[in-house]
């Protein structure tokens, strides 16, 4: 006789059948049928502190299989919100799994706990797909539809809701099912696109290519590079697509000058897996002189550019084995190997005293840690220089939340990472207004012994709005708050703590932070005169 399942013990089921091997999440009253799923299955559970670390942790898991978030109606689903938003707005696969409150009797809100006046309709905002389970045969399509829409195309967050009730019912079973769509684009289809494509990138004698975050396939950018002579630049999202020596890699610079005419001065424009939006290029959108050729899987991406000679939806593999097919090896030029060697250089030339001061931390970061390292950068003014600068040569190896541009994600997004890859180091970049969004989640990391950095730069405030206020004659209000201190606070964590006063004891301290079995907050402040140098 099978084994008889509530709907929540069979969702966990359903998802163990999809490979997913951890879930964040805090319980609740709501969603105790999905722990008694849990405590039977093979999949890991993490506590954070705070649901929006749930959100950042699943962001930063989510390398290959999605991340995976389990989360009560309202408040729960409410504070990982921010981090839903920033997922799809970086392309980044996150499932997650909501109660939602039963329906009222006579269809009139009647103010139960955790109730929202229309969570599904909230959702769909910030999702590429949300459902809600009415019955329990519901459950395989709504799990089989969440897994196709998060492998194919554009990666983007999906959510499933299931009422407080039904998740205590009794569940129909839990066989798989498969969701009725249309395949993606193939290269067969695009044959005379990738023609043309291939006669404009041949005929080029400044080419450029672009590679944004959807890249996942940089060693064919890179022989395509190679075989057109194209200088190489990444958006931050793809920083470590192409590796950081390689004489045509130019490096993520399209925001600054020098990047941004390398781009916009080139007769051909390859761009893979880019919306090019404004968070790529920070100032102002890219003016291109050149024929600007796009290939991306999403369809809406290529729409942010309507005067692009050529738009083409395809996926990036297929794409560029095509071309290369398609294009003859020729003579390199040394011409744009030199254009992308400058601007490579020029990207790490301080423009500022303050910059000077970042520049040293993170070369002694760089020097300090393995090649294959992983760095979660919060919204900081260190991190858009290390954004630009930091030397990166490994993909996933770079995590900045680019698009929602929001603060506190990098500690929780590194622990996201290290559980995810565990043989790997990683290192939380931040400052100290972005850090205290998130540092409860310094308990996170004790509790599971991650020997992650925080590299901590203090500058006592929100520092890029304090300096525009100032230029702009605004009287500072409301970013010089009161800071504890960092590392009382982080030893009450059960964390190591240093306070290096030279760029050999940052080094030092970095590499012994390594070694350990707990978290270590090095702090760094921004006025500390051996930054100079």
């Amino acid at each position: 006789m099978a084994e008889a399942l509530s709907c929540g013990e069979s969702l966990v089921r359903l998802l163990e059948q999809h490979r997913v091997d951890a879930v964040f999440g805090i319980p609740g009253t709501h969603t105790l049928e999905l722990y008694r799923g849990l405590a039977r299955s093979g999949i890991r559970h993490i506590q954070p502190q705070h649901e929006q670390g749930a959100g950042f942790m699943a962001d930063g898991w989510a390398s290959g299989p999605p991340g995976v978030c389990f989360l009560i109606a309202g408040p729960g689903l409410l504070n990982t919100a921010t981090a839903i938003a920033q997922a799809y707005s970086d392309s980044i696969p996150m499932l997650v799994v909501s109660s939602v409150g039963d329906p009222p009797p006579n269809g009139v809100p009647e103010g139960h706990i955790h109730e929202l006046p229309d969570q599904a309709e909230t959702m769909r905002g910030l999702t590429a797909f949300s459902g809600e389970a009415s019955v329990p045969e519901d459950l395989p399509g709504l799990v089989a539809t969440c897994f196709f829409r998060l492998r194919q195309g554009r990666a983007r967050p999906v959510h499933i809701a299931l009422a407080v009730g039904l998740m205590e019912r009794q569940a129909a079973g839990c066989g798989a099912d498969r969701p009725r769509e249309p395949p993606g684009p193939e290269a067969a289809d695009c044959g005379p696109a990738l023609a043309k494509a291939a006669a404009l990138l041949g005929e080029a004698r400044r080419p450029v290519m672009i590679l944004g975050g959807g890249v996942d396939c940089g060693p064919a950018a890179v022989a395509l590079a190679e075989r057109i002579g194209a200088a190489i630049l990444t958006t931050i999202a793809g920083k470590g697509s192409v590796a950081d020596d390689h004489p045509l890699h130019a490096g993520a610079a399209l925001t600054i000058a020098i990047g941004r005419g390398l781009a916009e001065e080139a007769d051909a424009v390859l761009v893979l897996g880019s919306e090019l939006a404004a968070s790529d290029t920070w100032t102002r959108p890219l003016r291109f002189s050149g024929k600007l050729i796009r290939f991306d899987l999403d369809e809406a991406a290529l729409r942010s550019h309507p005067d692009a000679h050529l738009a083409l939806r395809i996926e990036l593999g297929a794409a560029l084995a095509a071309l290369l097919g398609l294009l003859p090896c020729r003579e390199p030029s040394p011409r744009m190997a030199e254009a992308a060697a400058q601007c490579r250089a020029e990207s790490r030339h301080p423009a500022t005293a303050l910059q000077n001061r970042h520049l040293r931390a993170l070369e002694a970061l760089r020097l300090a840690i393995p090649e294959d390292a992983m760095v979660a950068a919060d919204m900081a003014q260190v991190a858009y220089t290390a954004n630009v600068a930091f030397r990166c040569s490994r993909p996933r190896s770079y995590f900045y939340p680019v698009g929602l541009s929001t603060m506190g994600y990098a500690l929780p997004a590194a622990i996201g990472r290290k559980i995810a890859a565990p043989e790997r180091a990683a290192i939380a970049l931040t400052g100290d207004g972005g850090f205290l969004f998130t540092a409860a989640e310094l308990g996170t990391a004790v509790e599971l012994g991650l020997p992650i950095v925080v590299l901590l730069w203090n500058n006592e405030g929100l520092g890029q709005i304090r300096d525009r206020m100032t230029a702009r004659s605004i009287p500072p209000i409301g970013v010089n708050p009161r800071n504890p201190d960092f590392l009382v606070l982080a030893r009450a964590f059960g964390c190591r703590t240093a306070r290096p006063a030279s760029i050999t004891g940052l080094k030092r301290e970095i590499r012994a932070a390594l070694r350990r079995r707990l978290p270590t907050v090095i702090e760094i402040h921004e006025d500390g005169a051996w930054l100079d140098g």
